[in-house]
């Protein structure tokens, strides 16, 4: 019976395994032989290089450019995305708060909305003519002479900062749900005991939600690292490279050449590396060290 009953959930898995080989660990294993390889997609033939694609990349200043956009986008997005979704978090689930429900459905909409509709809305209000630049104009500030996503100098902040709106919704209903597991008795406790907000907030939430921070963090830094929709719609890594990224980078050379799908993979492995050393660094610095 427990043969047949054993038949039977494989059955009903057959069609997730084949999915998972198909489409995901033989690609993943055939980009790590492209890496290799020098691949013509328009004579389907491949050359084995060794390691030259791996080579090419420490001497490419594209890379190391796109390396370095990621890099700040990340360590600035990543950041605030995470303060902004924790204060929301804890101002709705605090007593203060009127109608909860409503303004949770609110600010978690962006995360459910389509990213290319969001992406072409602000690419208008950051446009020289946008409302952004209106209202600034309105209220004294410097506007933008040829719009935000032509200025080199706030390109790179202004995708940054509409990444940090789309993303805070999703990472306070994570809080959310951290903040709500914590058992109001040693709340409860603790103001018996003196404690004010500050001290229960440093001593009790933050200690407690510190798997659902790392959670979050681990997520938005994978997020921040592959970011690509975004710039794709809205700067195509311009202007003058100023928002290439390693994931526009990587696109741009294996689907937009003729030669260089090998090394695409390549970065694309590189990416993977770095990906996986901060996640490393993350889980070491915020988990348990039990």
């Amino acid at each position: 019976m427990n043969t047949k009953k054993s038949h039977i959930a494989f059955g009903f898995l057959t069609p997730w395994i084949v999915k998972l080989g198909v489409f995901w660990i033989y690609p993943l294993f055939y980009a790590l032989y492209m890496s290799f390889t020098r691949y013509k997609a328009l004579g389907n033939t491949s050359e084995f290089i060794g390691f030259d694609n791996y080579a090419t990349i420490g001497i490419d200043p594209l890379f190391w450019k796109a390396l370095s956009n990621t890099i700040i986008y990340a360590f600035g997005a990543v950041p605030l995305s995470t303060i902004c979704a924790l204060f929301l978090a804890i101002l709705l689930h605090s007593k203060l708060a009127k109608y909860p429900g409503f303004y949770r459905a609110g600010l978690f909409l962006p995360s459910v909305t389509s990213v290319i509709v969001i992406t072409l809305i602000f690419t208008n209000l950051y446009a020289k003519d946008g409302y952004i630049n209106a209202l600034t104009g309105m209220i004294g500030l410097p506007q933008s002479e040829k719009g935000f996503l032509l200025e080199t100098s706030t390109a790179l902040l202004s995708v940054m900062l509409m990444d940090v709106w789309l993303s805070t919704g999703y990472f306070m209903m994570l809080f959310l749900a951290g903040l709500q597991s914590i058992p109001k008795d040693i709340y409860e406790s603790a103001q018996l005991q003196g404690a004010n907000a500050w001290q229960m907030f440093y001593r009790i939430t933050l200690p407690l939600m510190k798997p659902t921070l790392l959670f979050v963090m681990v997520i938005s830094t994978i997020k921040s690292l592959q970011i690509f929709v975004e710039m794709y719609t809205m700067t195509k890594g311009g202007p003058l490279n100023s928002t290439i990224t390693v994931v526009y980078l990587i696109f741009s050379n294996a689907f937009e050449k003729t030669d260089a799908m090998g090394y695409g993979a390549a970065l694309a492995y590189v990416l993977f590396a770095i990906i996986g050393l901060l996640s490393f660094i993350q889980m070491k610095l915020l988990g348990n060290k039990e």
